[in-house]
């Protein structure tokens, strides 16, 4: 059946691409987060194994609702590693850096999200898709406030 909810096929396609993207930039922060939150090490561990597991738990949520709304509008959601790694703006981790390296990678994941999101909007106003701009407004603010609190951590480090 056909959608009709006042957002032409044309720009609810775009929309997706980039709600796809901003999936695959939110699982591949996911991934990171939660390794670091099992590889960690050092004087600040406490600190910064449950701020991880904070985060990741918060974006495991978070990767749901950005399907869930990919297909709203009528599109597949990307849900393979492959297609992550092909649409992600964020390097993949592949050792087990030190603490305060973990969190200046955390703090370039999470900007990253907020300028994936962020370069939808223009698409998103001109179609007048109201809950995406909602669901891209809430992003912004947990990943600028995840990140705030990641560099804070980095004070006189």
């Amino acid at each position: 059946m056909a959608i009709d909810i006042g957002i032409r096929d044309k720009d609810r396609k775009a929309i997706t691409e980039g709600l796809g993207r901003l999936l695959a930039d939110s699982y591949t922060l996911y991934l990171k987060t939660h390794n670091y939150h099992w590889n960690v090490t050092g004087p600040m561990f406490n600190t910064l194994h449950l701020m991880f597991e904070t985060q990741y738990t918060e974006l495991a949520l978070a990767v749901d609702l950005i399907a869930e709304r990919i297909r709203a509008l009528g599109y597949p959601a990307p849900g393979s590693y492959k297609a992550f790694a092909k649409l992600t703006s964020i390097e993949e981790e592949t050792g087990v850096p030190a603490a305060q390296d973990m969190i200046r990678s955390l703090v370039a994941g999470q900007e990253a999200v907020v300028r994936t999101a962020r370069r939808l909007f223009p698409l998103v106003d001109k179609a007048g898709d109201e809950p995406t701009a909602d669901l891209l407004t809430q992003r912004m603010q947990v990943h600028e406030k995840n990140a705030w609190m990641l560099r804070s951590m980095l004070e006189n480090a």
